[in-house]
């Protein structure tokens, strides 16, 4: 069973300035100090937040059963800006999820102001189709908004 859901959220800061958070390690430091109830912990196993980077992700206790998983940034395309990353270990894929997928896009809209959008996708095996009702990207609409809060209180007009 596959599946996908998106979000998008607008922001008042250029597309540029917005992909210099996404596309980087702060991202997940900004998510880690704003949103303590969704994700307790970040860890950076390895990598520099380029394309093969791993993150282990650490939730606080009673979240939908999961503890930590950790993910890939199998692409971060700063000509399109575009990042995508696969939970490779834990997590969903011990739920019965052979692919779980968030893809962050950062979309020019006009001098100064962008969009952004999160994707999820995701295929679980027929036997654990029940656990698709775990996907929600309620959580990433959370990092979206302290995303773009963090992007507008820094973000100084030139």
């Amino acid at each position: 069973m596959f599946g996908t859901v998106s979000s998008e959220r607008e922001v008042k800061v250029p597309g540029s300035e917005a992909w210099k958070l996404y596309s980087t390690l702060e991202l997940a430091k900004i998510v880690a100090e704003a949103l303590p109830s969704l994700i307790s912990k970040i860890d950076v196993v390895q990598g520099d937040g380029g394309a093969g980077t791993i993150l282990e992700l650490f939730f606080p206790p009673g979240g939908a059963g999961l503890t930590s998983y950790k993910e890939k940034f199998t692409v971060v395309d700063d000509e399109k800006r575009v990042k995508e990353t696969e939970v490779v270990e834990g997590g969903f894929l011990d739920l019965g999820f052979t692919l779980y997928r968030v893809r962050f896009e950062v979309i020019e809209k006009e001098m100064k102001e962008c969009v952004t959008r999160t994707t999820i996708e995701y295929e679980v095996r027929e036997e654990y189709a029940a656990n698709a009702s775990l996907v929600s990207i309620q959580n990433f609409v959370a990092v979206m908004e302290a995303a773009a809060l963090h992007l507008i209180q820094n973000y100084v007009n030139n």
